[in-house]
């Protein structure tokens, strides 16, 4: 059984939204498949597709062969996903590096009670 992955059509007419689904080569476009591993939109403008990149290698090293496109995916998540990766530490290096300040109350007047 040769296994791909590749893109799922769904959505409207004139209004195309993408699943990326591990098929059966065999299968058709909007047939049966195995597993959806992630989603496309292209009508959205630039993040606009999420995948399990986790389940993307898996099926890979399985023998899973993307197309063009879903290749093309996954080369954009795994570059953002880096990027959010380098972001993150390195919020966390400049939050570390800096003393915390931390704001101080004026003295609260003492209340005085006539006894």
């Amino acid at each position: 059984m040769s296994v791909s992955i590749r893109l799922r059509r769904e959505g409207a007419k004139n209004r195309p939204y993408y699943k990326v689904v591990v098929a059966d080569s065999r299968s058709p476009r909007d047939g049966k498949f195995i597993e959806i591993i992630g989603t496309y939109d292209p009508k959205m403008p630039s993040h606009n597709s999420s995948l399990n990149v986790e389940r993307v290698e898996y099926w890979i090293s399985k023998g899973a062969q993307p197309s063009d496109t879903v290749r093309s995916l996954i080369k954009k998540n795994k570059n953002q996903a880096a990027a959010a990766v380098a972001e993150a530490s390195s919020r966390a290096e400049h939050a570390t590096s800096e003393p915390i300040q931390q704001e101080s109350s004026p003295p609260s007047p003492s209340v005085e009670t006539a006894s």
